[in-house]
């Protein structure tokens, strides 16, 4: 399964060719982590705005709480 990484470093390391695989598989959990702790600051920001700020960006209340409530590890 090959995930979109979006750190540099991260994908110079998954794209090298002599990537041993139990370091192919410290990169990709990096790169999952990474992801995860993302969205989980995302929500946590959502969370922070009001009613004005979630209309600007086109969320009601229950759409931006919905989003929050979801699990970190849902994209």
């Amino acid at each position: 399964m090959t995930r979109a990484m979006h750190t540099p470093a991260l994908l110079l390391l998954n794209d090298s060719p002599r990537l041993p695989l139990i370091a192919s598989l410290a990169v990709r959990f990096a790169a999952t982590v990474t992801k995860w702790e993302r969205q989980r600051r995302s929500r946590v920001n959502l969370s922070k705005l009001d009613d004005r700020l979630l209309r600007d960006v086109g969320l009601t209340r229950d759409q931006a709480n919905r989003e929050i409530e979801r699990p970190f590890w849902h994209g």
